[in-house]
């Protein structure tokens, strides 16, 4: 083996920096990429992110619509309900003032009559209770 020529030091400073420079540049165009990469991802995360927050918003205003749909009609039935128990109240208050005039001691129709009134008041307190809750 034959001993290789010494190099003077300037030069030998020299063929390092040159082998340096690739290395360095190799490794800042990686810590770049890096940075890219992280910033891409941050990014995507956030757009992700958002369409996920309206897609929810859509789908909770569509059941807030549905729910509020549902309400209005039970409501409109309540009421319907509740406008034919009160004719059907005017219609036996004005039976039961009929039978009062026209009753003697024999007959028991008023208690009927009472009775059934009372039920009918029962049933329009409970839909009115109902309605009250719906509200």
């Amino acid at each position: 083996m034959q001993a290789s020529p010494e190099r003077p030091p300037a030069e030998a400073r020299r063929s390092n920096s040159k082998k340096g420079l690739p290395v360095k540049t190799f490794l800042l165009f990686w810590f770049i990429l890096i940075i890219l990469g992280a910033l891409a991802t941050y990014l995507y995360s956030n757009h992700l992110k958002q369409q996920m927050l309206n897609e929810m918003q859509t789908h909770t205003d569509q059941q807030i619509q549905a729910l509020k749909s549902d309400y209005e009609k039970q409501l409109t039935a309540l009421s319907k309900e509740v406008s034919g128990l009160q004719g059907k109240v005017q219609s036996f208050n004005e039976l039961l003032t009929f039978t009062k005039d026209n009753a003697n001691n024999k007959t028991d129709n008023s208690n009927k009559l009472y009775t059934q009134l009372n039920e009918v008041k029962q049933q329009l307190n409970t839909l009115q209770k109902k309605m009250d809750l719906l509200k």
